[in-house]
């Protein structure tokens, strides 16, 4: 599994234009679920959504997680994160998990992220969504299981 995170003052998400997903300062997560991947992955990616240090300290250094920050966790599906762009001018989606197992890997995340922090919003899986957001710095990273 991969996960764009941005550091964010806040960020929303709306479907059909409603918004089904907002939070107030901290991490908006774009998550792409590749074939083979597995709860054990998931898992692993969410350990490191809510403790990788991006957040700054006093001294203005970034030493400081997500929870420490108590910041808010929006994650967002993105199947395209497992695009293979290495050859070409037109991305491949091969390596991408079929649908279903997209749906369910990326629901299990919600749920394990949701018993281990209360601050969770999500996008609706494949579903055309609206992200909007204030990137804050702007603090840019790709995670990998």
């Amino acid at each position: 599994m991969k996960a764009l995170i941005q550091r964010v003052r806040r960020a929303s998400v709306e479907v059909d234009e409603r918004t089904v997903g907002a939070i107030e300062g901290g991490l908006l997560a774009f998550v792409g679920v590749e074939k083979g991947d597995d709860e054990a992955a998931a898992l692993r990616l969410l350990h490191k959504l809510l403790h990788y240090r991006v957040f700054s300290d006093s001294d203005g250094r970034m030493n400081l997680n997500l929870q420490q920050a108590e910041g808010g966790l929006l994650l967002v599906s993105q199947f395209t994160l497992a695009a293979d762009t290495h050859k070409g001018l037109r991305p491949s989606f091969s390596s991408a998990a079929p649908p279903g197992d997209g749906d369910r890997l990326f629901h299990y995340l919600v749920d394990q992220a949701r018993q281990q922090w209360s601050r969770v919003a999500t996008g609706e899986f494949g579903a055309n969504m609206q992200v909007s957001l204030i990137n804050d710095g702007p603090v840019t990273f790709l995670l990998e299981s």
